[in-house]
């Protein structure tokens, strides 16, 4: 078998969870509209996305002072044009937005001869985008929505299916059980949909974070092809050194991938410096290293300011987005049963989750306006420190 149809099958495997996952979940559904036991309505994804959108647009304007576009609205997008969504939102320059378009549709096609041709054309792009597919669509099953272009996508296929399946494996007796389960459906929405209309008011944050995501992918595609283009007794040189998991000689495609899935970047760096990476202004790497790959740090050195670009303002938009979500819904039923019948947990454990945007923002939030820290977002120094970040947009 050709190593690009390996390449294909390996990729496809390591989604197969997620594929099995949302097989379950339509023949559950099925087996739900079939049983006549289950007599239980839900009002329509429509009607009450519809209902918490129309509320919460101004609630965000109201809590953040920032409004928010005339042009938002709500998609209710089936599974395969989510599953493509998400391809659109893996930020990637004109040369190679076309390719990872492509390679999206074909692993949420399934289609392995497309995605073995994928390998084919072009090695260097299929290494860093395919781990953006495995990543992001191996978690639409626990998806809820997404924004893009000023549209809020709700995943269809899951919030149509999550109520009747949640209420169904309660057990007997549902209309028992009914109400607080469509109350928690009620919350999964103003959640979903409250996060994403205050993602719609960072302007700058996500043309920031989106130029920021670029930048490391176009110089991932870089390391990716300096390794592939390695003469075959550096690569292996290099393989041995770092002691990597033994490939025959007869698939030097796969020696060269694990090459670069080690020396990512990303992985790389954080495995041998730590998550302090994303505050320090320069790296070094084994000299030894440098002399087998001599172009390697070089591309570190490139990758590390986009990266921190990425990180800083990245944190801020989801933080920001989880604070109001605490504050605005802050003792609210439908949340509350939200985080009991679809999470299995508490509004205490839930307000004590670690997650350093949300503290972040918290903290800066009684002295800095929101459209300040969309304008004027912190530096990974400054998210350890919100002190310091006040003292500077404030002075």
């Amino acid at each position: 078998m050709p190593e690009s149809d390996e390449f294909a099958e390996a990729l496809l495997d390591q989604i197969s969870v997620e594929i099995n996952e949302e097989k379950e979940i339509a023949e559950l559904v099925s087996r739900i509209n079939e049983d006549g036991s289950f007599a239980v309505e839900f009002e329509s994804l429509e009607d009450m996305a519809d209902k918490v959108f129309t509320e919460y647009r101004g609630l965000v304007e109201e809590f953040t002072g920032m409004p928010v576009p005339d042009s938002l609205r709500l998609d209710f997008t089936n599974l395969l044009d989510f599953k493509r969504l998400k391809g659109r939102k893996v930020f990637a320059d004109d040369a190679a937005r076309g390719y990872v378009d492509d390679l999206f549709l074909a692993v949420a096609m399934q289609d392995k001869d497309k995605i073995a041709g994928l390998v084919t054309a072009d090695t260097a792009r299929y290494l860093v985008y395919s781990t953006y597919a495995k990543n992001y669509l191996s978690q639409i099953s626990t998806t809820y929505g997404d924004i893009l272009d000023d549209v809020i996508h709700l995943n269809r296929f899951v919030l149509d299916s999550y109520p009747k399946i949640i209420l169904y494996r309660h057990g007997q007796p549902f209309q028992a059980r009914a109400e607080s389960v469509r109350s928690g459906y009620r919350g999964a929405l103003k959640m979903t949909i409250l996060e994403e209309i205050v993602h719609s008011v960072q302007r700058n944050l996500q043309a920031t974070n989106m130029r920021a995501v670029m930048d490391v992918n176009s110089i991932n595609e870089d390391c990716a092809r300096m390794i592939l283009d390695l003469e075959a007794g550096s690569a292996s040189d290099l393989y041995e050194y770092m002691q990597l998991q033994t490939v025959p000689d007869d698939f030097p495609l796969a020696k060269k991938a694990n090459l670069f899935f080690f020396l990512d970047p990303n992985f790389f760096l954080a495995q041998q410096l730590g998550p302090d990476i994303m505050t320090y202004t320069g790296v070094r790497i084994d000299p030894k290293i440098s002399l087998m790959a001599p172009h390697l740090l070089d591309v570190y050195q490139r990758w590390l300011g986009p990266m921190q670009a990425h990180h800083a303002a990245f944190t801020v938009m989801e933080g920001m987005a989880e604070f109001a979500v605490q504050s605005i819904l802050d003792g609210d039923a439908d949340f509350e049963n939200y985080l009991s019948t679809f999470m299995g947990t508490d509004p205490s454990s839930y307000r004590v989750r670690k997650n350093i945007g949300r503290d972040f923002t918290a903290a800066v939030s009684d002295s800095v306006p929101f459209e300040t820290l969309d304008a004027q977002p912190p530096t990974t120094r400054e998210l350890r420190d919100p002190e310091a970040y006040t003292k500077r947009v404030l002075a």
